[in-house]
């Protein structure tokens, strides 16, 4: 395990791990300066092109917008999502995950669930694929609303079962999604390794977002989202003083143009 992996695991219980999403080079480079982690995740499939769900995300999707990241990233942990019906066997997941990982030069892949997934998991880390474990909703298995998790005594033990599998498997964190706060601080206690909410509380060990949602560039309310700002303002903004300039004939000024 290199020293990027390393940190992370030393943050649990000192300082809380900071994890963004991005799909693109000029993206990844502003949130290397501030991160932890940059997730390229297949949430880009409803960000960037309007899919009604992450199952329509092909392995070339997260290919081709996971190479414009790695060039963005001087510090930061990549970690890449493998898409659905990449992961069905474990040849399959190996496979796919070799060429992601050889292709985009990330440091680790993300799978979603537990149980159900283990011996894919194991045989993973055990071929060196560094794994992050993803448990709670799980979007590529969702049909229909999404329901937050653990809320009852049998789901909770079997969201803490699947993340001690998990840790004892070998991943290096695991990402809570939508799990009820009690149930998400009992993971984040039983586990040595990190936590990585997403509307599953401040008891997790660290947070993720989209990055998209969080600046205000998609309509989104969800209710673990938190806007930090309006660039879908700035953008409307900008476009109108462009429209302004054209018509008025302020733009192109001489300054913008060559001339001999």
């Amino acid at each position: 395990m290199n020293n990027k992996f390393k940190k992370i695991i030393l943050k649990k219980n000192k300082q809380k791990i900071l994890c963004l999403t991005s799909y693109s080079k000029n993206i990844a480079e502003i949130l290397d300066r501030f991160v932890d982690i940059i997730l390229v995740g297949d949430s880009l499939g409803s960000v960037l092109y309007n899919y009604n769900s992450t199952r329509k995300v092909s392995l070339r999707n997260m290919i081709e917008h996971s190479k414009s990241v790695r060039m963005g990233i001087r510090k930061s942990l990549m970690v890449v999502d493998m898409p659905f019906q990449t992961y069905r066997t474990k040849n399959e997941a190996l496979s796919n995950a070799k060429k992601l990982m050889k292709i985009t030069k990330c440091d680790a892949v993300k799978l979603e669930g537990g149980k159900k997934i283990i011996n894919i998991v194991d045989y993973l880390i055990k071929n060196k694929i560094p794994v992050m474990g993803h448990i709670g909703i799980l979007p590529q298995s969702v049909k229909g609303k999404f329901r937050f998790k653990g809320k009852n005594k049998s789901d909770k033990k079997k969201l803490i079962s699947d993340a001690k599998l998990l840790e004892e498997r070998g991943v290096f964190s695991i990402v809570l999604e939508c799990i009820e706060s009690s149930t998400s601080m009992a993971i984040t206690k039983s586990l040595k390794i990190p936590t990585i909410g997403i509307g599953s509380s401040s008891n997790c060990d660290g947070q993720v977002l989209v990055t998209d949602d969080m600046i205000g560039l998609n309509p989104n309310s969800f209710r673990f989202v938190k806007k930090y700002g309006n660039v879908k303002k700035h953008i409307e903004s900008s476009v109108k003083k462009f429209r302004s300039d054209v018509l008025k004939k302020r733009f192109p000024a001489k300054k913008y143009s060559f001339v001999n």
